[in-house]
Parts: C-alpha cells; structure tokens; sequence
C-alpha cells in the first residue's frame, strides 16, 4: 500500500460519516369498530403496520358513549363515570335509533330501557331527537359525529399525524336509511369515508389475512358466530384462491349465507340482571319507594350488573355491591351463574336460530362447514358456547382470532388497500347484500281491445347478491313520461319483530320528465328504450347514477369520389399486380358494457318474470360463436387444399388477359347510436337525508362544541403548567446546584414571588381566563430566569468541552495525516492546510483564555463560558473538516507516466525497439495474438475512493472508514 493510500485511508478514519434520509410527509388511515357498547380503533401510517390505537386511560376499547353537562363534553370512560352521577346527560346505544322513524317499535323499545333520556320527535324528518332542554336538542347522527371526532382525536395523538381517510364497521343487518346514517355522521364529523365495510366482512378479511398461505384452490367454509353488546350475527364464508386480472392468483372470502338476531347481545343479559338486583335491594329495604324509578340508581344497578356478569364468566359466584344506591342505602348481595342462566333462560334459547338461518340462506348443511370460530365479547359466556357448541355439532368452537379486534384490524387492513399511500397484498373481498331490491313500475296493457294498468317488478339485486355491482335496466314500451319505485324485494325471511322494526319498505320513487320530447326529437330514430343505470358501491349504499333514452339507424357510407390522379395511381398499380389494402371498419370492436342489465319484458305479448342476462352468459355465447366459425374456416381450408392447382392455373391464365375493373359493392349500411339524458327527480320514501341548511347548521354546532373543549382544555393546560412551575420552583430553590449560583436575597425575591401566585390561583384561579393564567406563568419564568440560566449552563459545560476536545484532538490527527500525503500527488493545497491549522490553534487558545477567566468569576455571577460560544466553536471546525473530507474522497491520484521507448534502425532497415533493456523482434509481433489480458484492479487509494464516492450518494447509510 502506497503512501498516499495510507494516508487516504487514516484521513477518512478519523470521523464518522453520517448522512439523514429525507424527511417527508406521511398518510395515516384509520378504521372504527363502530360496536353498541364498545368502540375500537386502529390505524395504519408508515412504519406502523395495522396498529390498535390505545385510549386515554391506555385502553384497547373505548366505551360508546358521550356526556353533555353545561359547558363541558366528556367520552369513553370519563363519560360513563358521569353516567352514575347525571344519567340523563350521558347518552349510550344511541346508534339503535340510527335510520328510524319516531313510531318504530324499536324506539320505544329504548324508551322503556331507558327512561331517563327524553326522546322526542323530529318533525321535519320524522325522526328521533335527545332533547336536554328547550334549545338543546341533538339527533343520533350529531351524537355519532361527536364519538368519530373523538376517535379521530384518539387517533391522530396516536399516530401523530393528521388523519382523514376512515373506514367504519357496520352491522350486515343495517338497511340503507341506516348506513347513510353513519355516512351523514361521518361528514358532520369533517371525515372522508373509504368504505362502510359489515363487521362480520370484516372479521372474515382479517382471518383471511394472515392465513393467506392456506388459501387455495380447495373452498374452505367458515362459520363466524359474533354476539356483541345488542346483536348476533352468523356468517358463512368461503376461502378459496382466483385469478384476478390485475394481480394474478390471489386469495378470496366470499360471503354466502347470513343470518341474525338484532336483540340477542349483552345488553340483554345485563338488563335482565339489572332488574333481578333491582328487585332485590327493594325485598331488602322494605320501603314504599321503588328504587327502579331512580334513574340515579338504576344506572349503578346496570354498571354492577355488567361487572357481575363478566365475572360469572369465570366463577360460579360472586357478591353484588353497591354504595350508598339510594338514600345512602348499601346494597349487597351473592348472585350465582345459576340464577343468570335462569333468569336468561328464553335469551339462551335463541343462540342457535342465526345458525339455522345463515345455513338456509346458503343452502348448506353443517357437513359443509369445516370450523366455527367464536368472536364478540358475549361468545364468553359459557352457556353461549355450551348451546352453541351443540347446534353445530363441532367437537370444540374456533378461538384463535382476538374476539374484540378481529372487526378493526379487518377494517384497518381495508383501510390501508383502498388508500393511495399503503400498498398491500391483494385480497378480494366478496360481499354480500342482505335485503333483495326490486325495481317496481306500472303500465297500461291492450287485451282483447280493453286497456287495464298492470303491475310489474323486476328483481334488481337478489338475496346476498354481491357488491360492489352496476346493474342497468332497460323499459322499452314507453314514449311519455312516467315513474317507477326502488323498493326492497322478497323479505319474507325476516321474523315478524324484525319486519316491524326495519322500516319502510319503500325506497325511492323517480319520476322521469323529458322522454316525449326526447322521442319527438329523435322521431327518425328506432327506440332501444328508457335505460336505467343502477349503482350499489362499496358501503352497500344503492344509488341511481343516470337514466338515458337511447336511439340508433341505419346510416349508408357514400363513397368519397375518386380524383384522376387516385384512378391513375390505381391503374398502374393493377397492370402491375398490386392492389390497394382497405381497412374493415364494421369489425371494429365494441366498448364492454360493464354493467348487468336487467330486462323489463320477457315477450311482447306478455309480462312474464324474465331472467338477468349476466356477463358470464355473454361471454360464453361469444365464445360458442367464436368456435363455430374457427370449425369453418377449417373447412373452407380443407376445401382450398383440393383445388389449389386448378386456381394458379386460372391466375396464370387471367394474368395474361388484359385487366378489366371490377363491379365495387356498396359499402354495407352502419349503425349510429344515439344517447339522450333523460331528467330523473328523487324522492326518498324511507328517511330523508338531512338537509344542506341542516348539515350547516349541524356541523356549526359540533365546531363550536369542539372549540369549547379545545379552549377548555387550554385553560386546564395553562392552569397546570402553572401550579406545577410553582411547587417545582420552590423545590428547586433548596437544591444545592440552584443555591451555589444563587444569594439568599435573590432566593427569597424569587420565593416570595412564588408564595403570591399560589395564593392568587387558589383565591381566583378557578375564574381566571386562560391569558390570564399564561401571563402569570411567563411573569414568574422571567423573575427565574437568570437563576435557571447560570444552573442550565453550568449542567452543559462537561459535555461541550468533552466534545470539543474530541474534535480539536481528531482534527489536529487528520492535520499531521494530510501532512504526510506525497508532495507530488498533494490532495489539499496548502492554504487549506494551514487554514485548518490556524483554526485549531485559533480554539485551543480561546478555549483555554475562557476557562481561565470563567475560574476567576464567583459563581453567582453571570459566566463567560457559554454553551452557545463552544458551539460555534464546534461547527465552525467541523464546517473545515467536512470540505476537507469531502475532497479527499471523490480526488483521484495522477495518471503514472508510461516509460519512454529506444526506436533505432538496423542494418537491414528494419526497426529495433528496446525497452527497458529487453528487444523485440519482427518475428515476436507477427505471432498469433495471445489470449487478452485480464482487466487490472484499480489501485487500493481509488477503491477506497470510489467506495466513499458510492455511499456518499445512499441516503440513511452509516459507514465507518
């Protein structure tokens, strides 16, 4: 190794080489488990794959629930608390009256259960209002919108970033007026909603994800029991791989059958143990006062209920108590699993009808399903599983999915694959639509000269048909305006309860306007009908994106007439054997129609039901058509085969005779399309949207509760701040390090100063405003400054000068390094050394100047040594290191010279050459070329350099020389 390579290498040795990748801006999303009782959150942002997001209290869920006292706004556990003091004030299981009419059976339902709420009607919706008094009402959505808000908070403290992009959970069960519910709730709340993904989907995307590898060819059914806090739901899925156009082979969850029960949940359990310990605290008391007319009270009887019950999980018993529930009476006494199981007896015995039901609606039987997995926070009571375990006749129940995250993590995952800024593994995801939908329209029929109105339906989207899915239907017997109903279909397989509770069934009527003027505008037209484009997204939402009048003829191509020059071009190019190509334009290909048109009509002569005509029909006649003419164009090629000889001869013969033009056919006539938009007006039959003015009024009302709180939480904030800087700083004052700098007549300007804010917060803190509480702070930050100061600078002493020794000591060794380089290949010019050198001793001498005045200073003056000054210090060596560092790596050495040659002539006047003392002769270089030479290594100094030059350019890499 050269010198210089040496001295290269001991340069670069000196320092570390540290380069910072680029900052840049990350996306988070989030998903919500949108659950009765509990909701769960869970995000995923760079770095931080599918992550539950923990709460305040640093809990994995987050209890449902919102209290409204005056001016202040509590959630999640801090609102349940409030629930016992004020119940009326504390709002839970408010999304039960999400997409319901104030008479539906299920609102007073809640009523009954919970009669401490005044639940009143909206007369302009025809909805449900909480109202807290004669200018306070809030609607379900509003109370909803404030739980996503605080999700989001909890989110983005969390992911600490801000976050927009949301996909919420849904029951399956939830119709249409109740999930664009959650979706008006979701804008209030300023949140951009990817997906309304059911949470049984859900569940089954999350199972699916990581179980990718055993997905195969092979389907595999999968039952998935979910009791939650209000509701069952029994789900089949089916796993199995298929091909997809954009990714290939890819894994696959299908939903096939679903089955629920809306009222089996938790809940239930609870109430009913609320009102067995209701009945017994009054048996105790022997009073003529009921304690269930105390909301107060039944509200601690539910909290204990609750407590109890999950206990009993576990333990064959266990004691209820309760301080002071009513008229500071205690309440005591020992429930067993026994009496719960009793008392619940008629809940138990409907565990098994989801089963049934989703097995029905998939047309299996329990042969078919290979496991049954468990989810939902009620599956662990033992009775459910005991019961269930026995309707499915399984040996054991699947429990190796996280029954209260499996719905978020599945939706966070979603979350993740419909955002721009994630790439994830594909995984299609099969939903399926509870509720058939049904188009609904009457005409007027002829039969035997006598007109009569007749009434058709025409399926739109079957039973579990799945989504996300466009669907067109085409009416084509009509030439004037008319109307038509979306309703929901056949829902015969709901029980009675359930048929009461789900609302209308009437969706939307449209109305169409323009279809006469738009035939009498197209009269020289044939009609192809009224087209009716049908959407069902992703959230399972139904909308009605367009409707169209569409028209086509028969238009005839007139042939441009030919120019003499065209006509010359074209006979020579026939005299000569050639002949002009033309392009086929009738077979040009068709746009796909993407969507499944539904027909109205069966024949003409009759309304009989018709079948829907799918894609997968279509593409197998286009194939059945495509094999058939393949069959005969072979044919004609066998044909060709046998008569080949005697068409050369033809062509030779005609080739002689002189050419004669051929009769041209008329160019065949071609069909043109004409689309015409057809006016639609909307009205929704269910529950109307909430209105623009309202959705502003709305979200006005939600800012300011927000900016409330925000302003609230400022005020608490500054108020903290403030006593805590007041019992820190009198503490501080006794600690030796703050006396040594400091004389008993600052300590106690400082102390006294001190004593009257406390006694100012204590006396009017509690009315002072936030600016008020902040100028307190910073009026006492200035009287400790100058004590802080002289403590913090004396505290960063030890490590400044530790790290400028260091430098000053590497730097004075790279300076005799860059010395030692060869003066014939120098790499530094020499006034960037001796710069560098008089930097060096330019700090060695200040350094040692500070440090001697600094001694002769008392200790409670201001210092001289400040932490600032060595910093400069520092940059400004480690500024002239880094170029000179910088230089070396990307120099490269000088180019060695090539050794001179002898050229002399012989005798015979051939050339000799000699070269350091060996000849070559003639004969030597007329041999045959040698084998070439193997490429030469760069020297060690250029490797060394090549390699810094290589990582200089790699951001985020650490390397040491």
């Amino acid at each position: 190794m050269g010198l210089r390579t040496w001295a290269l290498c001991g340069l670069l040795a000196v320092f570390l080489v540290i380069l910072l990748p680029n900052q840049t801006e990350s996306v988070a999303v989030m998903s919500v488990d949108l659950g009765s009782e509990w909701i769960k959150i869970a995000i995923v942002k760079p770095g931080v794959p599918m992550e539950i997001v923990l709460n305040k209290e640093s809990r994995r869920k987050t209890p449902c629930s919102v209290a409204l006292k005056d001016n202040e706004r509590l959630f999640g556990d801090s609102a349940i608390g409030m629930a016992a003091k004020n119940p009326k004030v504390t709002f839970r299981y408010f999304q039960d009256l999400l997409g319901k009419r104030e008479e539906n059976p299920q609102v007073e339902s809640f009523r009954k259960r919970f009669p401490e709420y005044s639940v009143v009607k909206d007369e302009e919706r025809g909805t449900v209002l909480f109202k807290l008094s004669e200018e306070q009402t809030y609607t379900p959505e509003e109370l909803l919108a404030m739980m996503l808000n605080y999700s989001r908070s909890l989110a983005e403290e969390f992911a600490e970033q801000a976050i927009k992009d949301i996909v919420i959970t849904v029951p399956a069960f939830f119709n249409q007026a109740e999930r664009r519910a959650v979706l008006q709730a979701a804008k209030l709340a300023g949140l951009k909603v990817l997906q309304l993904i059911n949470d049984n989907t859900a569940v089954a995307l999350n199972y699916g994800v990581f179980r990718r590898k055993d997905i195969n060819a092979t389907a595999q059914n999968i039952m998935f029991y979910d009791m939650g806090s209000k509701s069952t739901t029994c789900t089949i899925v089916t796993y199995q791989t298929t091909k997809t156009k954009e990714s290939g082979i890819q894994p696959q969850l299908q939903i096939r059958g679903v089955g629920f029960d809306r009222s089996l949940g938790g809940l239930e359990f609870d109430l009913r143990l609320r009102d067995h310990l209701a009945k017994l605290f009054n048996e105790q008391k022997k009073s003529k006062k009921d304690v269930r007319e105390n909301p107060r009270a039944m509200a601690k009887l539910l909290k204990e209920a609750n407590r109890v019950k999950t206990i009993l999980s576990a333990n064959n018993d266990h004691v209820a108590q309760i301080e002071g529930l009513m008229d500071d009476i205690d309440f005591k006494s020992k429930i067993t699993r026994q009496e719960l199981e009793e008392l619940c007896a008629d809940l138990f015995e409907r565990v098994s009808s989801p089963v049934q039901k989703a097995l029905s609606s998939a047309e299996m039987n329990m042969d078919e399903i290979e496991q049954v997995i468990i989810v939902g926070g009620s599956t662990r009571v033992p009775k459910v599983q005991e019961l269930l375990l026995k309707a499915v006749g399984k040996e054991e129940l699947g429990k190796n999915i996280n029954a209260d995250e499996a719905a978020a993590m599945g939706a966070v995952y979603q979350a993740a694959a419909l955002s721009k800024a994630f790439k994830v593994k594909p995984f299609v995801v099969r939903d399926a639509a509870v509720f058939p939908i049904q188009v609904e329209f009457t005409r007027e029929v002829e039969e035997e000269n006598v007109k009569s109105l007749k009434h058709n339906k025409r399926i739109l989207f079957q039973r579990l048909a799945p989504y996300p899915q466009r669907k067109v239907i085409t009416f084509n017997r009509y030439t004037d305006d008319f109307e038509f109903n979306i309703n929901y279909g056949d829902l015969s397989f709901l029980d009675a309860e359930d048929l009461k509770i789900f609302g209308s069934h009437n969706l939307t009527t449209v109305k169409l306007g323009g279809v006469g003027e738009s035939f009498q505008k197209n009269a020289e037209y044939e009609s192809k009908g009224i087209k009716a484009h049908f959407n069902m997204d992703e959230s399972g939402i139904l909308s009605l994106d367009r409707v169209e009048a569409v028209f086509e003829t028969l238009v005839e191509e007139k042939p441009e007439p030919e120019s003499t020059l065209t006509k010359l071009g074209n006979t020579i190019s026939s005299l000569f054997g050639g002949g002009t190509s033309t392009t086929d334009k009738e077979n040009a290909t068709d746009t796909v129609q993407e969507e499944e048109e539904v027909p109205t009509e069966a024949t003409k002569e009759d309304d009989q039901e018709s079948t829907t005509q799918t894609s997968e029909q279509k593409d197998s006649d286009t194939k059945a058509e495509e094999t058939k003419t393949e069959e005969n164009k072979e044919g004609e090629k066998v044909d060709d085969k046998e008569t080949k000889e005697k068409d050369e001869a033809a062509k030779e013969a005609e080739s002689s005779k002189p050419t004669e033009e051929e009769p041209k056919m008329p160019p065949a006539p071609k069909k043109q399309k004409l689309v015409d938009e057809i006016g639609a007006a909307q009205t929704v039959n269910d529950i109307p949207d909430l209105a623009e003015e309202a959705v502003k009024k709305s979200m006005k009302k939600l800012q300011e509760l927000t900016e409330r709180d925000l302003e609230k939480h400022e005020r608490e904030k500054a108020a903290n701040s403030l006593e805590a800087f007041i019992f820190e700083t009198q503490d501080k004052l006794e600690q030796s390090e703050f006396r040594k700098v400091s004389t008993g007549e600052q300590r106690e300007e400082i102390s006294s100063k001190l004593s009257q804010a406390s006694t100012w917060l204590e006396d009017e803190g509690y009315s002072a405003t936030t600016k008020e509480l902040k100028d307190k702070l910073s009026e006492l930050k200035k009287a400790c400054k100058s004590l802080f100061f002289k403590v913090e600078e004396r505290r960063k002493w030890p490590d400044k000068l530790a790290a400028l020794d260091s430098l000053l000591n590497h730097s004075s060794i790279f300076l005799k390094s860059a010395r030692m380089i060869p003066e014939d290949d120098p790499i530094f010019t020499e006034v960037e050394l001796n710069t560098l050198e008089k930097l060096i001793n330019d700090t060695w001498v200040w350094k040692n100047e500070t440090l001697a005045e600094q001694e002769k200073l008392p200790s409670t003056e201001k210092p001289v040594l400040l932490s600032k000054d060595i910093d400069q210090k520092l940059a400004a060596l480690d500024r002239e290191i880094q170029y000179l560092l910088n230089k070396a790596k990307f120099s490269k050495p000088k180019p060695k010279p090539k050794p001179k040659s002898n050229t002399t002539k012989s005798e015979n006047g051939e050339k000799n050459t000699t070269e350091t003392g060996e000849k070559t002769t003639k004969e030597s270089t007329e041999e045959p070329p040698s084998e070439p030479e193997p490429v030469k290594e760069p020297p060690e100094e250029e490797k060394v350099l090549e390699l810094a030059g290589s990582e200089a350019g790699n951001p985020g890499h650490t390397e040491e020389f």
